[in-house]
């Protein structure tokens, strides 16, 4: 449905992002994270406003230069920062939508679907930010378009908001369409798109999301299965007081509890505390060994969460689910639906 074939991006001697090769097909969600400029980038190329020097994107194995037509009929942009008409009421600026793209979408189950069934006749410039973005979620569903892209879907939305977005990715998928995610948040990656890359000055890399489940199996294929009296022996021999982190020449120690959660990042792992990030010298699997017996838990491949701070176990749909903290961010973390029994019997819920 959507590819990206050899494209890269340089500025005179700056490489933004090496040649990358990527494809969505029907009923795929994917995602890329990214910085913003590399995020900006590719969709200028996708969206026809920067020119693709090298490589080439194709929709519907058509590129823009080949059918612009076809190509932009197949493409739907659920952008960041996106105009609107603000005098226009919602059920209005749907329904010119609907014609425009001779539409055959229901408004009625599109305004449900979007939560904005009781605001239809309100005018746009009434909405609130997050309520703006469900139009846009609307206008996509209106638009019918096989391939659809989502800029920072979740960046300045209520909770409300992401629950519909959760779910309207969902419904996508069932509908076989390509969904491409472009975010600067991991963690809004993992938690909406079934395969994550990370695109930076190195190229493009696949962040592994798989559950935790074959991990735990192949660990144990590679090393043996530890005896009881083993163990104890590697937590007794791991049991330290403070977590050491270094920003420029210096250490910094944490005692346990100020942690919030910890994160895997391209082989780097930080300590968030106080909505700040310090990269450690330790993996996440030493430092899930380190603090397991302190109260943390493991919630996904790549994350560690300090069980006091969790507020809530978000839901948003049947096999996705996130973490919300008690921190200076309101963080939100993402929880594999692997560990969601595991996590659930450890805070003595059903």
């Amino acid at each position: 449905m959507l590819r990206m074939n050899e494209i890269e991006y340089r500025q005179g001697d700056q490489t933004l992002f090496p040649r990358i090769d990527i494809e969505i097909k029907s009923g795929e969600i994917k995602a890329i994270q990214s910085t913003v400029n590399v995020r900006a980038v590719l969709l200028q190329m996708i969206s026809g406003e920067e020119s693709v020097r090298k490589g080439f994107i194709q929709i519907h194995h058509k590129t823009l230069e080949e059918d612009k037509q076809k190509y932009f009929s197949s493409l739907g942009i659920c952008w960041y920062e996106e105009g609107i008409y603000e005098r226009l009421q919602v059920k209005e600026y749907l329904t010119f939508i609907g014609s425009l793209y001779q539409s055959k979408a229901s408004i009625k189950e599109v305004l449900q679907l979007v939560q904005l069934e009781e605001k239809a006749r309100w005018k746009m410039h009434q909405l609130n930010r997050s309520e703006k973005r469900r139009v846009q979620f609307g206008r996509i569903l209106m638009q019918e378009s096989e391939v659809v892209i989502f800029e920072e879907p979740e960046v300045n939305v209520d909770l409300e908001t992401k629950r519909v977005l959760h779910q309207f990715v969902e419904i996508l998928q069932e509908k076989q369409k390509a969904v491409l995610i472009l975010t600067t948040s991991t963690e809004s990656a993992i938690t909406i798109a079934d395969t994550v890359y990370r695109l930076d000055e190195q190229g493009l890399h696949q962040i592994e999301v798989e559950t935790e489940e074959k991990d735990r199996v192949k660990s144990l294929e590679i090393d043996g299965i530890e005896t009881a009296e083993e163990e104890a022996q590697v937590q007794q021999t791991f049991q330290l007081n403070k977590i050491s982190a270094k920003v420029e020449d210096k250490i910094i120690l944490f005692d346990p509890q100020e942690i919030d959660y910890i994160e895997s990042q391209n082989g780097q792992t930080y300590l968030y505390t106080r909505g700040e990030g310090f990269p450690t010298g330790f993996t996440l699997k030493e430092l899930e060994q380190r603090l397991s017996h302190q109260g943390f838990f493991r919630c996904h491949r790549s994350y560690i969460v300090n069980l006091q701070k969790i507020r809530e176990v978000i839901t948003w749909t049947r096999n996705s689910y996130s973490l919300s903290l008690i921190d200076k961010k309101s963080s939100q973390v993402p929880l594999s639906k692997s560990k969601l029994n595991e996590l659930k019997e450890l805070l003595g819920v059903e």
